[in-house]
């Protein structure tokens, strides 16, 4: 059994905090500048050449990639042999996020009452906490700050089996035309399949953790990232919204277990900077 101090944690979080914001992932700054050469509008382009001059006075100013710092969502693998101690966890982590937001001068977006008290909390907490134990004695921590802009553009529908991959296809297409300019294009595209509604919602946020350009180790799942990939990117969006061939730089598709009579699918978007930032301790 191996004890961790619970401030540890906090540390760690407050430090992933800050770094997801301020420095865009190298392999999705290599996409991008890809992209900014392959990009067929000349306008495309030209959106392109300006995200990646903001990428790197952010990285050299250690400013914010963007004003909307976004909910802090936090991924953890909980190794079984792992015990934490002096603390509980969960308030550890919410104080990683009210210190990384608050020291790091990051925007606070976090209201507690979602209908008739919309008051901030003042330091973005709590966090959205996804848990998974695994075997060992370490844990992973994934921060995703997600901004509203490419959230509210997600989307759920509860497909039949007989809908088949064509049904996914269109949903997914459909989605990310219907989304536009509003999730801040070139997006990146979590699919999940499978499940039931809320695991297939948490199986698409999930899947936006991954690795730009890492496929799905099922050959048939990757294959449809592929297709997906191309058929996003025929739609036209392009960066911004403005038109052109570079609407999406991947999609990542997760699937899971379901009921015989179901095949639900959720589609959730990030914008351009796919805030991420990962530790293990």
């Amino acid at each position: 059994m191996r004890e961790i101090k619970v401030s540890e944690v906090t540390d760690v979080i407050a430090k992933l905090c800050m770094d997801s914001c301020y420095y865009l992932p190298q392999e999705m700054m290599d996409k991008i500048r890809n992209a900014a050469v392959e990009e067929e509008s000349p306008l495309g382009r030209e959106i392109l050449a300006t995200l990646i001059e903001n990428f790197e006075l952010a990285k050299k100013k250690a400013v914010p990639l963007c004003q909307d710092t976004g909910l802090t969502v936090v991924f953890l693998e909980i190794g079984q042999e792992v015990h934490f101690v002096d603390g509980d966890l969960y308030t550890a982590i919410h104080a990683g996020v009210a210190k990384g937001y608050t020291e790091g001068y990051l925007r606070k977006s976090s209201v507690g009452d979602p209908v008739f008290d919309r008051k901030n909390s003042g330091d973005n907490t709590p966090a959205i906490i996804h848990t998974k134990i695994v075997p060992g004695e370490k844990v992973k921590i994934i921060v995703c700050p997600k901004g509203c802009g490419s959230e509210n553009m997600g989307a759920l529908k509860m497909l039949k089996p007989a809908d088949g991959v064509e049904g996914i296809k269109k949903f997914v297409v459909d989605t990310v035309r219907a989304a536009g300019p509003n999730p801040c294009p070139p997006i990146t595209v979590g699919v999940g399949i499978g499940g039931n509604m809320e695991r297939a919602a948490i199986l698409a946020k999930y899947a936006l953790t991954r690795t730009v350009g890492e496929h799905n180790k099922d050959e048939r799942y990757a294959a449809l990232e592929d297709e997906l990939l191309e058929l996003v990117n025929k739609t036209g969006v392009g960066p911004s919204g403005l038109g052109g061939s570079t609407t999406a730089l991947a999609v990542n598709v997760e699937f899971t277990h379901t009921h015989i009579g179901g095949m639900p699918c959720a589609v959730n978007l990030n914008c351009h900077q796919a805030r991420k930032a990962e530790a293990e301790i």
